[in-house]
C-alpha cells in the first residue's frame, strides 16, 4: 500500500480523542460562529477523513493563487485546486482568533469544525476570476462549478481546523460513508497491496463495470475500491441514495466476495474536468490506492472540457514526483455487437458505429422513466429496475 501524498502517515484532521472533542464542543459555544458554505463544510469533512492529506485547513489567497496558476501551494505543497473556506460577509468574525465553523447542511446548523483564523482576506474580482478560469477553464455561470464557486462570498478565512463531526454524511449513509484512514485500514485487513480505484457520481451500467473488471485484471490488482461521491451534485444527477442501491446491487451480482470495496465519500462535485482529476487522484492515494482509473470526461460536465483532457493533464502538467498513485486510462467503453461483451473501442479499430450498443443519457432516462427495459447489453437487469422505480417515482 503507498504512502499518503505529501507525509509518511495520513494525518487526519478529525478529533479522535472523545473527551478533547467534548471539550471543543463545548468551547466552541463561547467563541464567535458563522454558518460556512455547503463547499467549505465539505472540504472539512475531507481534511477530517485525511482525503486531503497534508493540508491542514483553509488556504489563504496567497496559497489559492499559487494553486490555481502553478498546482502548488507557496511552500510547495503539490495540490489542483484552492480549499478554502469563503463567506459574504465576515463581520460577525472580525478580530477573532478562534471560531466555530456552522454546518450549513443539518438541522440547527451545528458546530462542524473550529478554526484558528490566520487571516480574513478580501478576494478580488481579478483574483476570482482568474482562479475560476484556471481550476473550471470557463468562467461561464451557466457551468455549475464555476456558477457555485462564485456565488459563496470572497472573504476568505484562512488557518488550521479541528474537525468534530462528519456532517451529515455519517447519518445518511452508514454504510457507505468512510474516512481515508478508515478504507487503509480495511484494505489492510483484506491484505490488499495493488489497489484499483473507480470515481462515480453516477449509477454503474455494463460499461462501467466492466471497465473496473479490465483494469482489475490487466493491472493483476488485488481489489477494486468503487468509490462514489455522496455530496451535492448539479440538477437532475441522480440522488446518492439511488446509485448506493445500484451499486452495491451490481457488486454483490457479478463481482466475486471480498474483491471490491464499495464506499463514498462526503464532497460536493465540482465538475472541474481535469483538475479535479488530480484532486481525485490525491485522495485515492491518501486512500491507498495505487491506480485510479480515468476514462472519458471524467469529472467533466456538458462540452467545457474534451473528451481526454483529464488524462492528459496527468503527462502535460503533473511532473513525475508529485504522486505515487498511478492513472490506468480508459478508453470510450461499449458493448460490442460483435464479439458479444463490453469493450474499450480503442482496442477494436475494424468495430463501426453500428457495432456497438449506445445509448444517449435523455434515450436511458426516457425509457426508464416510461418503465421500458433497458436493453440487457447496456444495463444489467438488477440494476436498471432500481433506477426505474427511482424515475416512475418522480412522475408521481
Amino acid at each position: 500500500m503507498i504512502k499518503p501524498h505529501g507525509s509518511d502517515s495520513l494525518i487526519p484532521l478529525f478529533v479522535m480523542d472523545a473527551v478533547e472533542r467534548a471539550n471543543l464542543i463545548k468551547e466552541s459555544e463561547s467563541i464567535p460562529s458563522v454558518v460556512i458554505s455547503s463547499a467549505a463544510a465539505a472540504n472539512a469533512v475531507m481534511m477530517g477523513g485525511g482525503y486531503f492529506n497534508p493540508l491542514k485547513g483553509y488556504m489563504n489567497i496567497a496559497d489559492a493563487m499559487c494553486v490555481a496558476e502553478d498546482m502548488k501551494t507557496t511552500n510547495g505543497i503539490f495540490w489542483p485546486v484552492p480549499i478554502l473556506n469563503l463567506l459574504r460577509d465576515a463581520s460577525a468574525i472580525k478580530d477573532a482568533k478562534r471560531i466555530a465553523l456552522r454546518d450549513p447542511n443539518v438541522d440547527g446548523n451545528p458546530v462542524i469544525a473550529i478554526q484558528d483564523v490566520e487571516a480574513i482576506e478580501e478576494i478580488s474580482d481579478d483574483q476570482m476570476k482568474i482562479m475560476t478560469e484556471k481550476v473550471f477553464r470557463t468562467t461561464d455561470n451557466a457551468h455549475p462549478g464555476s456558477k457555485a464557486f462564485n456565488s459563496v462570498g470572497k472573504f476568505a478565512v484562512s488557518g488550521p481546523i479541528q474537525v468534530l463531526n462528519f456532517s451529515y454524511f455519517e447519518t445518511d449513509f452508514p454504510d457507505t460513508f468512510r474516512t481515508a484512514y478508515q478504507i487503509r485500514r480495511d484494505m489492510e485487513k483484506l491484505g490488499w497491496e495493488k489497489v484499483v480505484a473507480f470515481q462515480t457520481r453516477n449509477p454503474m451500467h455494463r460499461a462501467h463495470e466492466e471497465l473496473c473488471r479490465m483494469a482489475y485484471e490487466r493491472l493483476e490488482a488485488d481489489g477494486i475500491l468503487i468509490h462514489m461521491l455522496l455530496g451535492k451534485l448539479k440538477v437532475g444527477d441522480i440522488p446518492a441514495d439511488v446509485r448506493d442501491a445500484c451499486i452495491r446491487k451490481m457488486v454483490e451480482v457479478y463481482f466475486p466476495p471480498n474483491k471490491v470495496l464499495v464506499t463514498g465519500y462526503g464532497f460536493d462535485m465540482l465538475y472541474a474536468g481535469p483538475r479535479e482529476a488530480v484532486l481525485h487522484a490525491i485522495f485515492r492515494q491518501n486512500c491507498g490506492c495505487t491506480h485510479l482509473i480515468v476514462g472519458r470526461d471524467h469529472a467533466g460536465v456538458g462540452s467545457y472540457y474534451g473528451a481526454f483532457d483529464a488524462q492528459a493533464i496527468f503527462k502535460e502538467e503533473v511532473h513525475a514526483e508529485a504522486l505515487q498513485i498511478e492513472i490506468f486510462e480508459a478508453d470510450h467503453t461499449a458493448y460490442s455487437k460483435k464479439l458479444n461483451k463490453v469493450v474499450m473501442m480503442r482496442d477494436y479499430p475494424d468495430h463501426t458505429k453500428d457495432d456497438y450498443v449506445n445509448l444517449s443519457g435523455t434515450k436511458v432516462r426516457d425509457m426508464l422513466s416510461k418503465g421500458e427495459d433497458l436493453p440487457v447489453e447496456f444495463s444489467r437487469p438488477e440494476v436498471a429496475k432500481i433506477l426505474m422505480e427511482y424515475y416512475i417515482s418522480l412522475n408521481d
